[in-house]
């Protein structure tokens, strides 16, 4: 079985631990979000590629759920020293390293892909890890402060400001003119499940679909189309999913984001118990729903919610 995965960061990266375990013998392909990237002491640093590469490689931090275990930041508190921000972004010693290599590589002429492959040779996630794109794509955010509109980072909106002011707009910068990666559309054409894990449905599974060709491909995949549901009892079930999907026009519900995605996109829809009363709406969207356990509490119960997908997937292709 061939499944593609569409996936930003920590929720992302744990399901797919789930699915790896329900799905032992599939040929995994994983697009990765690549708009929260950013630039930092003159290193390209990739968020999302790294968590899911760290935690299905068994190098995640696993309490906070991104950067590396057995972490120091020794370099950051020199850098402190310096003067040289910023200090709100922690990245840890062991964490420069990789960002150091991918920013090397990429100096030296080698695309995020094939960097990113490189990366994966030590790693060895047991995925087929693609960025969405080789292209610079950049999440900026809008926001209003003592009655002034400016645009910041996704990074600086969550990480720093933790999301503590309204997002007026989110704008994916440069994905209307990038391509996807080598690879992307093939494996999607090619699969025989597509799974938009429980991310966020703006700037990760968002930003991967703004890439011009992604969502035409996801569209017309013959593979069937399964989203869980980032949203139980009206609430994100990590981070601040709410602040970013108020900017685009859409309720904190499970049901509410299965319309975001759409017909167009979803063949099936996943949500927790607790949300049982979406089923209904959903499934009169036209898309077939099922309220299932969906927090990632263990190993087993994300195992479970991927083993629910993807007995959907088959009950919908028919």
């Amino acid at each position: 079985m061939r499944i593609v995965v569409l996936a930003g960061g920590i929720g992302g990266a744990r399901f797919l631990r789930g699915l790896k375990q329900a799905a032992p013998d599939a040929e995994i392909t994983v697009v990765g979000n690549t708009g929260d990237d950013i630039h930092l002491f003159g290193l390209k640093v990739c968020p999302d590629l790294d968590t899911v590469m760290y935690t299905l490689g068994g190098g995640i931090n696993e309490e906070q759920g991104w950067g590396r275990t057995d972490e120091s930041f020794t370099v950051k508190e020199e850098l402190a020293a310096y003067g040289v921000g910023p200090e709100w972004f922690g990245l840890g010693d062991r964490d420069f390293a990789t960002h150091i290599v991918r920013t090397q590589m990429l100096a030296a002429g080698y695309p995020l892909s094939a960097v990113t492959e490189a990366l994966c040779a030590r790693w060895q996630p047991g995925v087929r890890l693609l960025p969405m794109s080789d292209d610079r794509v950049e999440t900026h955010v809008a926001i209003e402060v003592d009655g002034e509109r400016r645009a910041v980072h996704f990074q600086e909106y969550w990480v720093k400001l933790r999301a503590s002011v309204d997002a007026k707009a989110v704008v994916p910068v440069g994905a209307e003119a990038a391509k996807p990666a080598p690879g992307v559309l093939e494996a999607v054409a090619e699969a025989d499940v597509i799974l938009f894990p429980p991310s966020n449905p703006v700037v990760s599974v968002g930003t991967i679909l703004a890439v011009p060709g992604i969502r035409e491909a996801v569209a017309a995949a013959g593979a069937p189309v399964v989203g869980l549901s980032p949203i139980v009892g009206d609430a994100p079930v990590r981070g601040m999913a709410d602040k970013v999907l108020a900017a685009v026009g859409v309720e904190s519900t499970a049901a509410a984001v299965a319309l975001h995605y759409g017909t167009g996109l979803l063949d099936g829809w996943l949500v927790d118990t607790v949300d049982a009363g979406a089923v209904a709406d959903v499934e009169a969207a036209g898309i077939p729903c099922r309220a299932v356990p969906l927090m990632m509490t263990d190993a087993d119960a994300t195992a479970a919610m991927a083993r629910a997908a993807l007995a959907l997937a088959e009950e919908v292709r028919g």
